[in-house]
């Protein structure tokens, strides 16, 4: 598959929503239809731009923002946390209100989300959807040494990984896999490759819509190795922010994939601890795959990973393991005291330290991690093969 690449010259537009058109007919389509999501939206009002009133026949990039006096009042200091109390949007149980959030966070955002056409941005926006539904409907057995997937559509080599059965779709194999309600079962994973399944889920599943060929690229793939791991990130995620020039501590959008670092050194060493990686699903609210019903706040989701300092024991061969039902106990005795939560958040709540660095720094990363680009003209996901 042929990876799409611009050969405009480099933006300078450093914020909110970009359509980097190169042709005047795309910029006039790309404007319809960014205009028309936003009057859907009931979002007209409050966004600027030179997408907002374009002429026909403008060329070049098209930008939009959130006006300055809405994010004053809506996202002080860039803070998404509080953008659905503020605006009374249900976006965990209404999917109107969890696209507004989904535009706004967009639309506030402090680095440019470059997008090569309107229809890649809406791609992006359903993709992120797709992730908090799956999200929020994922539960598992955690385990870092342990895997099992359903015999029914999963198969393991060790030199290829978990791959689908010759024949089993996709999209039904990875939600097996992860949600319960398709099988009654929970299955074991690592919280890393939970993610990796419910971002390849949200991609077959736009792909469907929009880049068939690309449905069945990803079908061939993984009946013949599974991509894991850096190769998954390299292959099917953009990274945004970094430690050079991080994101607001507070910006999240939801359908974002979100690495909570543990800052204690000695806890970290246990496999499995090193940090925790979730979704963000809007409204304040991260994923937690081990129950579901019970989402992280990120003041609960700072304890929880405050405790596992405090849940650790040497096992029988003096190897360091973690007590996770004392941490579970921990985490629920502590949520009942203001204080200890209001300190503890406190100290976690704060950018992490480097990669080896156990100083200072929380518990947050600097860097958010979402879906590339899939439609059929300018996907930029290029598939191994047999690697």
């Amino acid at each position: 598959m042929t990876a799409f690449t611009s050969s405009a010259a480099p933006l300078e537009i450093s914020q909110g929503i970009v359509i980097q058109c190169t042709h005047q007919l795309g910029a006039d389509a790309a404007r319809q239809t960014v205009n028309a999501e936003l009057r859907a939206l009931g979002l007209t009002q409050d966004v600027e731009g030179s997408g907002c009133n374009a002429e026909p026949g403008t060329t070049g990039p098209l930008q939009w923002t959130l006006k300055e006096e809405r994010v004053a009042a809506w996202l002080p200091d860039l803070n998404t946390f509080d953008l659905c109390q503020r605006l009374d949007l249900q976006s965990r149980t209404n999917p109107a209100d969890l696209t507004r959030e989904i535009w706004l966070t967009l639309l506030v955002s402090p680095m440019a989300w470059i997008f090569p056409s309107a229809e890649e941005l809406i791609s992006a926006v359903r993709m992120r959807q797709f992730i908090v539904l799956a999200a929020g409907k994922t539960a598992l057995n955690f385990h870092t040494s342990e895997a099992e997937r359903p015999n029914d559509c999963w198969t393991y080599q060790e030199e290829t990984g978990f791959t689908v059965l010759p024949g089993s779709p996709l999209i039904e194999a990875l939600t097996k896999a992860t949600q319960p309600d398709a099988t009654g079962m929970l299955y074991a994973f690592s919280c890393y490759r939970a993610t990796e399944y419910i971002l390849l889920l949200a991609i077959a599943q736009e792909a469907q819509l929009s880049n068939p060929a690309l449905l069945a690229s990803l079908q061939k793939q993984w009946e013949t190795r599974a991509v894991m791991s850096a190769r998954f990130h390299d292959v099917f995620l953009r990274e945004t922010g970094s430690m050079e020039s991080p994101l607001p501590i507070g910006y999240y959008i939801p359908g974002d994939r979100v690495w909570f670092r543990n800052p204690d050194d000695a806890s970290s060493d246990v496999a499995g601890f090193e940090g925790s990686w979730v979704f963000y699903l809007g409204g304040g609210q991260f994923s937690n795959f081990w129950q579901r019903d019970k989402p992280f706040t990120l003041a609960s989701k700072c304890v929880d990973v405050y405790q596992w300092r405090n849940g650790t024991a040497p096992d029988a061969n003096a190897e360091l393991q973690m007590d996770e039902a004392q941490v579970e106990r921990l985490v629920d005795i502590t949520m009942t005291q203001p204080a200890e939560v209001e300190r503890i958040t406190q100290r976690m709540f704060r950018l992490r330290d480097p990669q080896g660095v156990y100083a200072q720094g929380g518990c947050m990363d600097t860097s958010r991690e979402s879906p590339r680009w899939v439609r059929p003209e300018t996907t930029d996901i290029v598939l191994p093969g047999m690697y």
